[in-house]
């Protein structure tokens, strides 16, 4: 527990998506346990795909982290899903698929720190990865059945398909959805809520999807975070500094047909034609020989930059340069985008649904109705139009939105934010830890929005 005073419980922390040198879902799953690791004593169990990652980064196989291997069911379930669906789709349908080998990790796991071995060196068993919901957990009444509280999260997901588009989850590959509501009645499903002492939930979508009568151990605490070492130094954006140039808007993320790239271009075109904003598209996918189409059938070619498949370490270096991060994104529910961009002071304009609704704010951005396409691309040029017409506006919204990530959105933030849930698990807090949902822009200072 550490010395009086200090609060430091000893972690057997699960993640079979956790790695420093990629992307979306294993950098979140490291992020997170990481940042974990400075506050607690922390075991990782993890796939054996990360090791060389781990490696690198200075972990020990053994003293900081167990490997297992999975990769006999993960792999042809994979190229399953590509053959289906198609490159960078299907994503509920690769969940689904994957359940049996992330049993196969909790299964090795509890076989070796299990009741009986080692279990007893942990105070809490924490399942930080997988992120979806659906994915059920073998351990968690294990955990309840040998005194180790069991947490869960953050999980995300459960965000509805838009009435207003259709066709979209078809286009995605995602027909599997339809029926994600069965994974409630799949083994372990009840009691991985039910023998959880704490359910992290990663937004609204994700706690109207949890049952009734297991919300009362559940805590928002965002999925995504940031890291400040790789955002620093956003610089300075006083009002005079938008004047005399064009606009540059950035829209950063993969280019399939939710993620609504498509729809900005609609939107921006009459600006870029008229000189007035430049657009940088950062990102890859299999809708990028349309979106490449669209420009040049516009004569926009000299103001549209494809920047394609960018390491996320040179994200910074591109959003530095950028005013407004255009993100009409139709389901979504994380967002890591959003965040990147206010770090950096890049102002964003999301859609009022999901997740990026709930990372920015009136204060540090600017919020769309979810209306269908056309009534969607009419907001989004308004928006940008009005931006254009007075683009000091832009000076406060960037301050408060590096200002609302610094205190509300890094890693290390969300790591003490564990920490108090698991204060509240080992019965040393005496109230479930509630920071609201989504977080409020309290601490910046009044400012017109």
């Amino acid at each position: 527990m550490g010395e009086a005073g200090t609060f430091r419980p000893r972690v057997l922390v699960i993640a079979e998506s956790c790695n420093p040198e990629w992307e979306s879902i294993p950098l979140v799953g490291w992020s997170h346990y990481e940042a974990l690791s400075r506050i607690a004593d922390t075991h990782l169990v993890t796939r054996t795909r990360n090791r060389p990652a781990l490696d690198r980064a200075g972990l020990v196989e053994g003293r900081d982290y167990t490997a297992i291997d999975t990769e006999a069911l993960v792999r042809p379930m994979a190229r399953l899903v590509e053959r289906i669906s198609g490159q960078n789709k299907g994503w509920a349908m690769l969940t689904a698929l994957s359940i049996p080998s992330y049993l196969l990790l909790e299964y090795e796991a509890w076989r070796r720190f299990g009741h009986g071995r080692q279990v007893g060196n942990f105070d809490i068993v924490h399942r930080l990865t997988p992120l979806s919901p659906a994915v059920p957990s073998l351990i968690a009444a294990r955990c309840r059945r040998a005194g180790i509280p069991f947490v869960l999260g953050p999980i995300n997901g459960g965000l509805p398909w838009p009435k207003e588009y259709p066709s979209l989850r078809s286009r995605e590959g995602e027909w599997i959805s339809r029926f994600r509501g069965l994974y409630k009645y799949m083994p372990w499903a009840r009691s991985t809520r039910k023998d959880a002492a704490a359910i992290m939930v990663g937004g609204r979508a994700a706690l109207q999807d949890l049952d009734r009568k297991w919300r009362g151990k559940a805590v928002y605490v965002p999925e995504n975070g940031i890291d400040p070492a790789r955002f620093p130094n956003a610089p300075d954006r006083p009002a005079q500094s938008y004047a005399g140039r064009p606009l540059r808007v950035v829209f950063l993320g993969r280019l399939v047909p939710y993620k609504g790239c498509h729809i900005l271009i609609e939107a921006i075109i009459p600006l870029l034609q008229a000189g007035r904003m430049t657009l940088e598209i950062i990102g890859f996918g299999p809708e990028e020989e349309r979106l490449r189409a669209m420009v040049a059938a516009a004569g926009c070619e000299g103001t549209v930059r494809f920047a394609g498949k960018t390491p996320h370490p040179e994200l910074a270096g591109h959003l530095r340069r950028a005013d407004v991060l255009a993100f009409p994104s139709v389901h979504e529910f994380g967002g890591t985008v959003v965040l990147e961009a206010m770090a950096m002071g890049v102002v964003p304009i999301v859609v009022d649904y999901g997740g990026p609704a709930e990372l920015t704010s009136p204060r540090t951005g600017y919020l769309l109705p979810l209306l269908p396409h056309a009534g969607l691309v009419a907001a989004l040029r308004q928006v940008l139009e009005r931006i254009e017409a007075d683009p000091a506006q832009l000076a406060a919204r960037s301050q408060a939105a590096i200002q609302r990530v610094k205190h509300l959105f890094t890693w290390d933030h969300k790591a003490k934010q564990t920490l108090e849930v698991y204060r509240w698990v080992m019965g040393l807090r005496s109230t479930r830890p509630d920071w609201g949902m989504p977080f409020r822009d309290d601490h910046l200072p009044e400012q017109d929005a």
